[in-house]
């Protein structure tokens, strides 16, 4: 990078991750041979070649993943050139950014030339530009902890800027200084949010100052790139961090603001917490009951599901404080959010669905379910239903003991209740007995709003009774239009 001296390597740390760790490396390579074979292809033409930044760091933590990264003094052609015979497949949609990609076996490769990218500060993308030595290309990188590379073949662990003292120390710092490597990538203050919530690291303090003075420098990053570190925030294994960090340095304000304008909306339901730390704690808990890995759609509802709450507060008699509709105004925050945010539609859908249904349940009170509320619970819930559960169930945080078995006791009774209609009927796709064209026929009617009404009217009488026969559903059909039409 011009201007910027070599960096002097830096003498590991002899912590917990020291040589041992380093030897795993070397082990996990072994593991994969198909890096050091590459490494010697590229070798033979004279190239030079590393595993480098995310791929090290996670092989330092105890697993070398299938997706490799690699850097090297290739240029993009002659990178496919050596490919071609050996990988299985290639691709280069990358390789304006000077990145090609290939398949070997289990593993997918991205191999980029060396990088000392010069950024214009006023645009949202890098002109790429081409390095000649792994320092400088170790130096761009966004944090230490991302700047090991071990090169190949030879196997030789490479930190410059002491990541793996670093991730010892469970710190995240960066090669030059922050406010530089922000200037040049203002995204990269939401990647250090993202590694918070990933690796559970602490944000060193220059690096928390860097972000919250320059936290308005996200604006200038495109929607969609700050979207997509987002997901990854959210499905990390500890999103609750990295939310923190996103509030604390100011960038939440810019990117997602309804999460910090819930602090201090005091909960009626939870006097103990503001709504700020009941949504988060609300967020673990509905982790808590994932079965199948991390789930965005639930995560974020669960994260957006009382963002209504400030614009709906109101001061009652009595000192109390109310909340009315916020489930109504929450999903329309929820889908201008995510619109803005350029999420897609159905994803949208979902999570702002779950957010205007998250009440639902307690709408009824602790009474016995009757067949027809169980019946509209779950329809309206359509596949969402089982998101529905673990939302509703992670939706209480109070420190009264007595009163959560009572909320658990009640949401038991009303699965079992869905259980056994299900066993009766098929609650997951409720549909009248007689369908458009029969109603049209029944009633002597063309196309248009009237059968419509029709059809709901049959729908909202089969919500109510249960399951009807095309017999019990035409005289209930015609005994709704007579009365409808008049003497």
């Amino acid at each position: 990078m011009s201007g910027t001296p070599s960096p002097e390597p830096a003498e590991p740390s002899a912590g917990a991750l020291s040589a041992a760790q380093r030897r795993a490396v070397s082990e996990l390579l072994k593991a994969a041979p198909v890096a050091v074979e590459l490494a010697e292809r590229f070798a033979a033409a004279g190239e030079q070649l590393a595993l480098v930044g995310g791929s090290v760091r996670d092989a330092l933590l105890g697993g070398l993943g299938a997706d490799l990264d690699f850097t090297t003094s290739a240029r993009p052609e002659k990178t496919g050139q050596l490919l071609r015979g050996w990988a299985e497949s290639i691709w280069d949609v990358g390789a304006a950014f000077g990145t090609i990609g290939g398949r070997k076996g289990e593993f997918a490769l991205e191999i980029t030339t060396y990088r000392t990218d010069a950024y214009d500060r006023t645009s949202r993308k890098p002109e790429v530009q081409y390095g000649t030595s792994l320092a400088e290309d170790l130096i761009r990188r966004d944090f230490t902890v991302n700047a090991m590379a071990v090169e190949l073949p030879a196997i030789r662990f490479v930190d410059p800027f002491g990541g793996l003292s670093d991730l010892a120390a469970g710190v995240l710092r960066t090669p030059r200084s922050p406010e530089e490597s922000f200037s040049d990538d203002p995204l990269r203050m939401m990647r250090a949010a993202r590694f918070a919530a990933k690796l559970g690291l602490a944000i060193d303090p220059a690096v928390h100052a860097a972000m919250l003075a320059m936290a308005d420098r996200i604006e200038i990053v495109s929607a969609e790139r700050v979207r997509d570190e987002l997901v990854k925030l959210m499905c990390a294994p500890y999103p609750r961090r990295g939310l923190e960090v996103l509030v604390e340095t100011g960038l939440a304000e810019r990117v997602l603001p309804e999460v910090p304008k819930m602090r201090l909306e005091i909960d009626e339901h939870h006097r103990h917490k503001d709504v700020y730390e009941h949504t988060l704690t609300v967020l673990e808990q509905a982790m808590a009951l994932e079965e199948a890995g991390p789930d965005f759609t639930l995560r974020f509802a669960a994260l957006m599901h009382d963002v209504g709450k400030p614009r709906t507060r109101r001061n009652e008699s009595g000192g109390r404080v109310s909340f009315h509709h916020h489930e109504v105004v929450g999903k329309k925050m929820t889908e201008a959010r995510m619109k803005a945010l350029r999420f897609d539609k159905a994803t949208t859908e979902d999570v702002s669905r779950l957010v205007e249904l998250h009440l639902r349940f307690h709408g009824y009170g602790s009474g016995e379910w009757t067949d027809s509320a169980v019946r509209r619970y779950v329809t309206d819930a359509g596949d969402l239903l089982p998101r529905l559960h673990r939302l509703t169930r992670a939706d209480c945080t109070t420190r009264n003991k007595r009163k959560a078995a009572a909320l658990a006791k009640s949401y038991d009774s009303l699965e079992g209740r869905i259980a056994e209609l299900e066993q009766l009927e098929e609650l997951a796709s409720i549909r009248p007995a007689l369908d458009g064209n029969e109603i049209m026929t029944e009633l002597g009617l063309p196309p248009g709003p009237l059968v419509g009404e029709a059809y709901k009217f049959l729908l909202e009488l089969r919500m109510d009774v249960g399951p009807m026969g095309q017999k019990e559903a035409r005289a209930a059909l015609h005994a709704w239009w007579a009365e409808r039409s008049g003497p």
